[in-house]
């Protein structure tokens, strides 16, 4: 798998045509194309947000529609589901579900079901990002206060709670056993996930595979498992369901890895919240797993989550000097690439389309 091998890896730059200059100290060639392939096709591709903008319409008023309390905790509720987010899960949900359909003969029509889905997930994304506020004590996000920063932690906790809560009900109105199953395994990810991020590991390949493993369970297991339900509630072939997984899995991993690259690159403006976040809460992500292998002097600082009196500057710096960004770029690169290679497995059409050109997009993307 990925994972396995590029948690064996360490990298040296040199001059290697086929490459981008890479090659591994054991003379061990790892090919990667400058750039993420693309479907190539004679018809206008369309922009995957616009494909899937009608079925997205009023989404949000919908979620709110869910979320039926009292006053104050529906203010904490509805406050993230302003209609400014970027409804990335929701809209791959979407071009999934469309995708599986036209490659189950069923025309491409949405299931009221596979709406239902991508609501879901959006709802859960959500009532993740409050908890995690809390847990990082986090003043901003989308570009304004958070949730706790307005109502206080404990409010937070329960709005949080509020919000996943209806997400289970919605999901259990489905109706499939399978698919509750498959989405109550997000939860689980979610939550072990969350304790991956608490610790690190000595062994510096363990490191890196600890680091993949725990992106995976905080950010790609909702979209795989998302992206799995719908292919379930409208084909039974086991083999369409992996594909859905695996292109959600691998479109997810691409994304928290760009994620990890403009912690360093962008400006808090551009990502409304501050830079170098991760370096302040103690966490050590690709680009600084990468830099470590050029600048040994990063271990000891990793091991002790960037505490020390100028740990966050100097890792910086390093990251920076090194080229820890460019790798980490690679390696979104290749998982963008086995996104493409398993949804390219379903009958062609424009929404199968649209998840491959959104492959791009992941990896173009500034904020």
């Amino acid at each position: 798998c990925i994972e396995c091998q590029w948690s064996r890896r360490v990298f040296d730059r040199k001059s290697c045509p086929n490459s981008g200059g890479l090659v591994h100290r054991n003379r061990c060639l790892y090919t990667t194309p400058r750039v993420c392939c693309s479907i190539r096709s004679d018809a206008k591709l369309k922009d995957p947000f616009s494909l899937a903008q009608k079925d997205l319409q009023n989404v949000y008023e919908d979620i709110k529609k869910l979320l039926v309390s009292k006053a104050e905790l529906k203010a904490l509720c509805d406050y993230y589901f302003d209609g400014k987010g970027k409804a990335f899960r929701p809209m791959i949900v979407i071009l999934m579900a469309r995708a599986c359909n036209v490659h189950s003969n069923k025309e491409g029509v949405l299931l009221p079901a596979q709406r239902s889905i991508a609501m879901i997930s959006e709802m859960i994304h959500t009532a993740s990002l409050v908890h995690d506020d809390v847990i990082d004590d986090s003043d901003t996000r989308r570009g304004k206060n958070t949730i706790n920063k307005v109502w206080g932690e404990r409010k937070a906790i329960l709005a949080g709670d509020f919000i996943l809560s209806a997400a289970s009900m919605a999901l259990a109105r489905i109706g499939s056993n399978t698919v509750v199953s498959v989405l109550s395994q997000v939860i689980e990810d979610l939550v072990r996930g969350e304790f991956m991020q608490l610790g690190s590991k000595e062994n510096e390949n363990e490191r890196f595979k600890h680091y993949l493993e725990k992106t995976f369970k905080k950010t790609a297991s909702l979209i795989a498992n998302s992206c799995k339900a719908v292919s379930i509630l409208v084909n039974s072939d086991p083999e369409v369901h992996e594909i859905a997984y695996q292109y959600g899995r691998n479109v997810g991993i691409a994304f928290q890895l760009v994620d990890d690259i403009l912690d360093f690159t962008s400006s808090a403006n551009l990502l409304g919240k501050p830079s170098a976040a991760d370096l302040k809460l103690g966490l050590a992500t690709g680009p600084v797993l990468f830099a470590c292998q050029q600048f040994p002097e990063l271990h000891a600082m990793i091991m002790r989550c960037f505490s020390s009196d100028g740990d966050v500057d100097q890792a910086w710096q390093y990251v920076l000097k090194s080229d820890g960004v460019e790798q980490t770029n690679y390696l979104a690169q290749h998982y963008c690439q086995e996104a493409i290679r398993q949804i390219s497995r379903l009958q062609p059409s424009t929404e199968r389309d649209a998840l491959i050109q959104l492959t791009e997009l992941v990896l173009r993307r500034d904020k």
